[in-house]
């Protein structure tokens, strides 16, 4: 137990401190609860998925549909590894406070049940534990990550200082994550979506013009500027238009890809375009005269 309460950091265990055995013993003394459901080697309970709510206080804005996939394959080979934690409701109702993501890839794989730790908490411990385990534990995008220290001084009447205490984070990282709050929600919504970078988004902070920042957030998606050309941008800004305060970085193509792009083309008889970023992202655009043509380079591809 107290090497699991190290990997969760310094914040989660601070909030566990009573034990979760101790808990979980107490509460079958006070429950007589059937002894098929109880794991004794483990201390944990089974509890049907039917009868366990979701936390309200989930921090999490988005669930990776294809990772949820492979964490249930998972669980259907090897089970729930790690207990999910619950909170009792009632008799025969509980409330989620972590473990979301195997509760969820719990009900893909059909399980029944899934072992559980029950403990007594308060709303402010139920939100204040799902925000710091998650933040510990979780891929959270930055906005989420944001948006969880900000509950958490907002509604645990946590100082910033407090704070990094809690998500054992030194200060000026966590001031730099609580500063994306304060972009326009476009912009926001454009670091969930991955289409700009947490460094992009830092960038984009240093501009006093909203209109500009939406300007230039803009231009990083449609040029594909490192965050190098948007700090340069941003140095520049109001000495001359955005147009001419940055000297785009040419994306060079590997030479092997330069030799396939050559050998589809000549294959195919018409002229390839392939474009790729620097994440090696990108599309390949096959040009076609007619519709003759088209259906030509098909019948080609479909050999």
């Amino acid at each position: 137990m107290n090497a699991k309460k190290r990997a969760l950091g310094r914040g989660l265990s601070a909030l566990l401190d009573n034990n979760d055995e101790n808990n979980i013993s107490d509460f079958n003394n006070s429950n007589n609860l059937n002894n098929s459901n109880i794991d004794n080697s483990k201390n944990i309970i089974n509890i049907p998925l039917e009868q366990i709510e979701s936390n309200p206080f989930q921090p999490r804005l988005n669930f990776d549909d294809t990772a949820l996939q492979e964490l249930a394959n998972s669980i259907k080979k090897q089970g729930v590894i790690q207990p999910i934690t619950v909170r009792k409701l009632d008799d025969e109702q509980y409330q989620l406070i972590s473990g979301e993501r195997r509760l969820k890839a719990s009900k893909i794989a059909g399980l029944i049940d899934i072992p559980a730790y029950i403990r007594d908490a308060t709303d402010k411990e139920m939100l204040e534990m799902a925000l710091v385990e998650n933040i510990q534990r979780e891929n959270l995008n930055a906005i989420e990550i944001a948006s969880s220290y900000q509950r958490l001084m907002d509604e645990c009447d946590l100082t910033q200082e407090l704070l990094s205490e809690r998500v054992s984070k030194n200060r000026t990282t966590v001031t730099n994550y609580l500063r994306l709050l304060k972009l326009p929600e476009e912009i926001q919504k454009g670091v969930i979506e991955n289409k700009i970078s947490m460094g992009h988004a830092r960038a984009l902070i240093n501009i006093p013009s909203i209109d500009t920042q939406l300007s230039v957030f803009k231009k990083i998606i449609d040029k594909d500027l490192s965050v190098r050309n948007v700090e340069e941008i941003v140095r520049n800004i109001g000495k001359e238009p955005i147009e001419k305060t940055v000297s785009f970085t040419k994306i060079e193509t590997p030479e092997k890809f330069s030799m396939l792009q050559s050998q589809i083309a000549q294959k195919l008889n018409t002229k390839i375009l392939l474009k790729r970023n620097h994440k090696g992202e990108g599309s390949i655009v096959i040009n076609f005269r007619s519709d003759d043509d088209l259906e030509r380079i098909f019948s080609i591809i479909d050999k």
